[in-house]
């Protein structure tokens, strides 16, 4: 499973620098791999909605939640305990930490552009390392 970090998403949907490997990612892996965290959905949503972009967030939460059933993973206030530790440890921001700490509850590969996590003993793949992995894991199973 791929826990996808908000830059991911962000790219896509904003048309950035990064959008085509991004896109590749999210179109070349499918969609029962992924799962968004909570705070990923909420930064998008403010982002976007702060932009003047409503129809992005609702259209991304249609097509992304609803359409494709990405599972969202939300912590507990022991989790949140978990998530100052990761914080202090790894030298964190608290969307990072939030980030970490959401994939090591559900077991999950963090996909990010941010180099942050690769302090951490989870580490991160890009979107382009996670789609080679994915297409090589089908290849095995296939």
């Amino acid at each position: 499973m791929y826990l996808v970090d908000t830059n991911v998403w962000l790219e896509v949907l904003l048309e950035q620098e990064r959008a085509d490997e991004a896109r590749q990612f999210l179109l070349g892996v499918d969609a029962s791999e992924f799962t968004i965290s909570e705070f990923s959905l909420y930064s998008i949503g403010i982002t976007v909605c702060g932009i003047g972009r409503d129809d992005l967030f609702r259209d991304f939460a249609s097509d992304t939640l609803e359409g494709s059933g990405v599972p969202r993973v939300c912590l507990d206030l022991d989790d949140l305990r978990q998530l100052l530790e990761a914080r202090r440890r790894f030298r964190l921001d608290f969307d990072d930490s939030y980030q970490y700490v959401a994939a090591e509850k559900v077991d999950a590969t963090i996909v990010s552009f941010d180099e942050d996590f690769d302090r951490t003993p989870r580490g991160r793949k890009t979107p382009a390392e996670a789609l080679a992995e994915a297409r090589e894991r089908a290849g095995r199973q296939g």
